[in-house]
């Protein structure tokens, strides 16, 4: 989409910094109806290819001024001398359109850090940006795009049909870029032609094209098939279609455990969350994704459809080894099943990384109990960062059985069995040695704050004694 805007449509003010979704120069905002909701989503042109616009409306830094008026966002940033070198500044001012659009009241100094995570700039510091950002989201929202959202709405809709989208040539040896509307179309699709490139939000297969500069011939968009764009909040449990993006997950997340919605906070940026995926985090197998530990020691089950036929398996199953999952050529992943804590169940997960925000695991670790009393029945643990793939601690689980979470002697076998699941490897985000002492410290964490102790002496953020307040 950058190189489109840039090339083709001459709009220069959306800017190529980092070319992989990180620094937030490119950033630019999709109006999309979902749900019925007219949504404003910030999100990076340089890893977004262009056919996922398909259906929403580009708003770039160029379209917010009106003639001499700057956009009320643009304004506060001038008044607050938010600005100096001006090649971060459209992208910040993108993602603070947003966020204008996305708060429904005034917002606070954190929350407004946390839109900007996914958004670098190394001239005036952030509290200029920030003290923007408070003042132009104090007030009512008027600019022109609030007055014309009826009509907008009225437009989308016009594009909101079952229409199948193909462009280029289904010839052997031809390329194209297609977006079927139903699983039918895909299935049809993927049995022509079974590699052609499944894409959800491209926020990791952007990358193998801006940085690994791979040629992808055969492009096939999920973003079109309303039914892998489902959530299913049962009482039991949430189930997510594989196009769901993070954004739209993290609130159903947060309600089964705060921790969840700790985790989401610091999932990436704004704007990776606005298009990266449930179903894409666990197709691409990587064994330092965020979510599949989480979901694993939540005892998720995963769903895989080829043609008409669809199985079920649990979602620690479909990692097979690195680079290696338990998918057949043609096979996609339509949802994830991910079960709720009952009455007798305790929660805790953690995300060590180098720096706070916008950073991939170094360890990620999460733990579920089902506790007798202070008795441990049942235990499900499982890292990231720690194997070839997200992996369960099955030796520890064992170990802790029948341990009590009031006496942490009874952890010790736990902690050593820690050893027998994992040989973890040396690299440059941390070494073997350095995951081995961090895991142990996460599992004691979690038996710690379990067994009643308060949070605020764990841990630094993420109080859950606040979060529930």
């Amino acid at each position: 989409m950058l190189d489109y805007l840039r090339l083709t449509e001459r709009a220069t003010g959306t800017k190529e910094g980092c070319a992989e979704g990180d620094c937030g120069a490119c950033t630019v905002v999709l109006r999309r109806l979902v749900g019925g909701s007219l949504v404003y989503e910030p999100v990076n042109a340089c890893i977004l290819l262009a056919g996922q616009a398909d259906g929403a409306e580009i708003i770039t830094v160029e379209n917010l001024a009106e003639g001499d008026r700057l956009h009320p966002v643009q304004q506060a940033m001038v008044d607050q001398h938010g600005s100096q070198c001006g090649f971060c500044t459209p992208g910040v001012v993108m993602s603070l359109f947003a966020l204008y659009h996305a708060a429904e009241g005034p917002v606070g100094r954190d929350e407004i850090n946390d839109w900007l995570a996914g958004n670098l700039c190394r001239c005036t510091g952030y509290r200029p940006i920030v003290d923007a950002a408070l003042a132009a989201c104090a007030g009512e929202r008027t600019d022109r795009f609030t007055a014309e959202e009826g009509e907008v709405r009225a437009r989308l809709h016009e594009f909101a049909d079952a229409d199948e989208l193909f462009l280029g040539s289904d010839e052997e040896g031809g390329a194209f870029f297609a977006a079927p509307a139903s699983l039918r179309s895909v299935s049809d699709l993927l049995r022509r032609f079974p590699d052609a490139t499944i894409v959800a939000g491209a926020t990791d297969v952007g990358l193998w094209i801006t940085k690994g500069l791979r040629p992808l011939p055969r492009i096939l968009w999920l973003g079109r098939v309303q039914a892998l764009a489902a959530i299913d909040d049962a009482a039991d449990a949430v189930t997510f279609g594989a196009t769901v993006t993070h954004m739209r997950a993290a609130p159903y997340l947060a309600a089964i455990d705060p921790d969840l919605g700790e985790l989401m906070r610091r999932f990436a940026g704004q704007q990776i969350r606005a298009s990266g995926t449930v179903g894409g985090n666990i197709a691409n197998g990587s064994p330092i994704g965020d979510l599949p530990p989480a979901l694993i020691a939540l005892g998720a089950t995963l769903t895989l459809r080829m043609g008409e036929r669809e199985r079920t398996l649990p979602l620690e199953d479909f990692f097979l080894a690195y680079g290696k999952q338990d998918r057949a050529a043609g096979e996609i992943v339509r949802a994830v099943r991910v079960p709720k804590l009952a009455a007798d169940e305790r929660f805790r997960c953690y995300k060590i990384t180098k720096r706070f925000d916008q950073d991939i695991s170094a360890v990620m670790g999460a733990f579920k109990l089902r506790l007798e009393g202070a008795v441990i029945a049942q235990a499900r643990i499982a890292y990231g960062g720690m194997a070839g793939t997200p992996k369960r601690a099955r030796a520890a689980e064992r170990a802790l059985v029948g341990a009590r979470t009031d006496f942490d002697e009874s952890w010790r076998g736990a902690l050593d069995a820690l050893d027998q699941d994992f040989t973890p490897i040396d690299d440059h985000r941390a070494s073997a040695s350095y995951r081995r002492r961090i895991a142990r410290a996460l599992l004691r964490k979690a038996l710690t704050e379990m067994s009643g102790a308060p949070s605020a002496q764990t841990r630094v953020v993420g109080i859950r004694e606040e979060r529930a307040i």
